[in-house]
Formats: structure tokens, C-alpha cells, sequence
């Protein structure tokens, strides 16, 4: 009966799940003094975690036939290359592009694949080697709107930069007050085509900001919190007829979902890789 008692609800069970390492908690939606330590701490692991395969892969790389691993990564570089010189057309430019989309795709998906981690696994080695069972620990962290957040603002400040470096300030400022309904000749109407066209802009580049990061995040969360939903499927095991069949749907929805979201953790990637080659691009060309 204690036991039982003590058993977290569904709902206090998906809280706890949903619910981040932090220094303090948030007071509010947007709190800039909330750090989520677990968010940190797995976004930077999976980055050195991506610049040992790349060592690795360049220190195996051989003019003769390649191994499994060098060919993996050659069409991956290929791949991005080409999406990058399609939509990037300035050849200096994509010197530092291409790299830049390489390394967000792979960063991502290894972010995303996280999530095919069983749901309990790193939050209870945590909450053992820390001494505390109620420990919080989110594992995935494109699940957290922060760090989606974060590399959608960090995007849009590079295609600033390329909007400067391409078409100079006074280009850029100029476009920024004639696209894209244009200009007049009359002086008035010029003044409040301007303010409209600059309006324009600044909603575009919020939009495509906030649309850019709520995108990965929205998918990340859905997944994690559906695999929240089959893990309680099999916390309701019981040596009942009703019981194991929701042990065996567990199974069942569990391996179905697991092989199906690998395809979502790839396409998300590749979304956010394709709509920063597409907002670079945009930056490299006039209106």
C-alpha cells in the first residue's frame, strides 16, 4: 500500500520527465537568469562528440578505395556541398557556408537522437549517482526551446553579417526601406513606403527567427513526450490478461515509434540545415 502511495500519477511522472536540471526555476516564459544545466551539458558533449568523428575520419581518409566510414562521411560532405551550391551562389561565400550547414545537420541529428534513448535510463543513473531520486535530467535537448531558440538567433545573426558584407551598410540600409513594395518619387509617399518596407522587414526577420527554432522544437517535444506516453504503457504492467497486453503494446508502439521517429530525427536536421542555407541565400541576394 506505501508502494503504492508513493507511485508517481501519469501526470506527475510526465512533469518530472518534462522538467529541465536547472540553477533556479523559471519565474517566467522568457527568464534569462534560468540556465538548464542538462541542456548545456548534452549539446556540448554531442558537439565534441561530432569533432572526434571528424578527426577520426580525417586521419582515415585514403586516395584509394574507402572504408565504410569515409564513404559515409564523403556523401554526407557531398550532399551538403550541393544543397549549398544550389542555393548559395557566391563561391567565396560558401567557403565558410558549407561547413557551417554540415555541422548544424550532423550537430542536430545527433542532438535528436537522443531521444531513441529509453526514456528512464540517463534520468535514473543521474538520480543514483547524485544521491537525489528526484533529480531532474531531459536528455534531448531540442527539446528545449532555449537551445532551438538559440541556434535560430545565432542564424539570423550570420545572415546580418552576409547582409552587410555582400551589399555593404549603405546597401543594405537602402534595401531595408525599398523591399519590397519599392520606392516613390514623391517625397511624402517615399516617407511612408519607407516606414512600411522597413516594418516589413522586421517582421520577416522575427518571423523567419521565431518560425526557424519553434519548428525543431515543436517536432523534438511532440516525439519526446509521445515516448513518455508509451513508457507508461509499460509502467502499468501487471500478472493480469490486461496486463500483459499492455506490456506487449508497449513493445509493439515502443519499436514502431523508435524506427519511425529515426526518420523524423534525420528530417528535422535536414529542415534546419535547408532553411539556413535558404536564409544565408537570401542575404547574398538584392531586391
Amino acid at each position: 500500500m506505501a508502494a503504492e502511495e508513493q507511485a508517481p500519477t501519469s501526470g506527475e511522472y510526465i512533469h518530472h520527465h518534462l522538467t529541465h536540471l536547472s540553477n533556479i526555476e523559471t519565474a517566467a516564459p522568457v527568464d534569462f537568469h534560468v540556465v538548464h544545466w542538462d541542456s548545456v551539458f548534452f549539446s556540448s558533449l554531442l558537439g565534441l562528440v561530432f569533432l572526434v568523428i571528424g578527426l577520426l575520419c580525417a586521419r582515415r581518409v585514403t586516395s584509394g578505395v574507402p572504408g565504410r566510414f569515409q564513404a559515409a562521411m564523403e556523401f554526407l560532405i557531398e550532399m551538403v556541398d550541393n544543397q549549398a551550391k544550389a542555393i548559395v551562389h557566391n563561391a567565396h561565400s560558401r567557403k565558410m557556408v558549407a561547413p557551417l550547414a554540415l555541422t548544424v545537420f550532423v550537430w542536430i541529428f545527433l542532438l535528436n537522437a537522443m531521444d531513441l534513448l529509453p526514456v528512464d535510463l540517463l534520468p535514473f543513473l543521474f538520480q543514483h549517482a547524485s544521491g537525489n531520486p528526484e533529480a531532474h535530467l531531459r536528455v534531448v535537448p531540442t527539446a528545449d526551446i532555449s537551445v532551438t531558440m538559440g541556434m535560430s538567433v545565432a542564424v539570423l545573426l550570420i545572415c546580418l553579417y552576409y547582409n552587410v558584407k555582400v551589399k555593404g551598410a549603405g546597401g543594405w540600409a537602402h534595401e531595408l526601406v525599398v523591399a519590397p513594395f519599392g520606392t516613390s518619387k514623391n517625397p511624402i509617399a517615399a516617407v511612408l513606403l519607407g516606414v512600411v518596407n522597413f516594418a516589413m522587414q522586421m517582421i520577416e526577420f522575427v518571423a523567419k527567427t521565431v518560425s526557424h527554432g519553434m519548428r525543431l522544437y515543436g517536432n523534438m517535444y511532440a516525439g519526446e513526450l509521445i515516448f513518455l506516453l508509451i513508457a507508461l504503457l509499460g509502467g502499468a504492467f501487471t500478472f493480469t490478461a490486461g496486463g500483459f497486453g499492455l506490456a506487449l503494446l508497449h513493445i509493439f508502439a515502443g519499436s514502431v515509434w523508435a524506427i519511425f521517429h529515426i526518420l523524423i530525427i534525420t528530417l528535422q536536421a535536414f529542415v534546419f540545415m535547408m532553411l539556413t542555407l535558404v536564409y544565408i541565400g537570401q542575404a547574398h541576394d538584392s531586391h
